[in-house]
């Protein structure tokens, strides 16, 4: 495949701040064995692009030791393969004229010596906070057939109120697929049908060199506001409907309600059992799940490494979670290392990594507001 592809790894850490305040939303651990960068680091090697660069800003120790070299999938290449690109300010720098980024555009600045080295012909954009199994190779064939300077993959679905956020678009098209307006959510979409964004973007490579260079000429810092929409009239911006399942994580209500989708066979099915386009992750060699006698599991995902004496519905469990005897966790998720006491009671519970539920407590939440417990938290 003749393109090369960037992820962001921060650019929404603020819509999930409970998850984010350790790490950014790239490393947050999702269905058990995972992060949210898997998603797009999978769809990418699965499309055998082959040179990757990943846009930090801070917090990214946890995402670092995730990645390592890029080896579990398939990365850790001399040509080509996985970069960690983290913001340069030399201490001479001003103030002023020059600044970690706060937006996508100000982050393709702060890469263009990535960009402007890239050999490949087409370079391919994608944030951490999307949960889908998309053939990429697709988009770029159609994105190349079409003759674009750039396309964007849409959904054409109605907008829901947790997607308004100024990181959300809805394209208007001709007949052709050509953008005509790009424009924010109000609510009067979550009415009806529109084509929404999922900010994934192929971008012939020159042209994205060249509106970059042109944005740091006139200033402009917004991706959507000014890149895009400047650009409708002089360039050709298609789209590619993408009609599978995707969920984005915008809040805490949204992970733990997409956690718990996954639950569902056919949303499971639609993310990890697609044919030729695995989901990938870090392999860790820890023993198989231990069911002591007496315990129960219903509909759950459970990893590996646990121990279970106690019942376990309708809820996720990350890897190392003991459930204690007697203990009860319905319509929850569980996150790495955590260890659940005797007699314990868990309702519509988010608890982070390395939390430690004493005997006999009792917790309970709501779907529309789970009950969060923070990461190394003692109850």
């Amino acid at each position: 495949m003749n393109a090369a592809a960037l992820i962001f790894s921060n650019i929404h850490d603020s819509a999930i701040p409970e998850l984010t305040s350790t790490r950014t939303m790239a490393s947050v651990p999702f269905a058990g064995r995972y992060r949210l960068i898997d998603f797009a680091l999978s769809n990418i090697v699965n499309a055998d692009i082959e040179k990757v660069g990943i846009i930090t800003h801070y917090n990214y120790h946890s995402l670092v030791e995730h990645i390592g070299n890029g080896k579990d999938w398939d990365l850790a290449r001399r040509a080509g393969g996985i970069k960690i690109l983290s913001p340069f300010i030399t201490a001479f720098e001003n103030n002023v004229s020059r600044k970690v980024y706060s937006t996508r555009l100000e982050a393709l600045y702060g890469v263009m010596s990535f960009i402007n080295n890239c050999k490949e012909k087409y370079i391919v954009l994608t944030d951490s906070d999307l949960i889908v199994n998309i053939d990429l190779k697709d988009v770029v064939s159609k994105h190349e057939k079409s003759g674009a300077e750039l396309t964007i993959v849409t959904a054409s679905r109605k907008a829901q109120p947790e997607d308004d956020t100024d990181q959300t678009y809805i394209l208007d098209t001709n007949s052709d697929g050509r953008v005509t307006t790009a424009r924010t959510i109000v609510p009067v979409d979550y009415q009806n049908e529109a084509n929404v964004s999922l900010n994934i973007f192929v971008f012939n490579k020159n042209y994205l060199a060249e509106v970059l260079l042109d944005g740091m000429a006139h200033g402009y810092r917004h991706f959507y506001t000014d890149l895009v929409r400047n650009n409708l009239e002089k360039s050709r911006i298609m789209t590619y409907t993408y009609d599978g399942y995707y969920a984005r994580i915008s809040s805490l209500v949204s992970y733990y309600k997409e956690s718990l989708r996954l639950l569902e066979p056919e949303v499971r099915n639609s993310i990890f059992k697609v044919e030729n386009r695995s989901i990938y992750t870090k392999i860790r060699n820890t023993a198989p799940t231990s069911y002591h006698p007496g315990s129960s599991i219903k509909n759950s995902l459970i990893a590996d490494g646990c121990v279970i004496e106690g019942t376990v519905e309708n809820s996720i469990i990350f890897r190392g979670v003991k459930v204690g005897k007697g203990s009860v966790v319905r319509n929850s998720i569980v996150l790495q290392d955590s260890y659940i006491g005797n007699n314990v009671s868990l309702d519509c519970v988010l608890s982070d990594k390395n939390v430690v539920i004493r005997d006999g407590v009792k917790l309970s939440g709501h779907e529309t507001l789970p009950f969060f417990i923070k990461k190394r938290t003692m109850i």
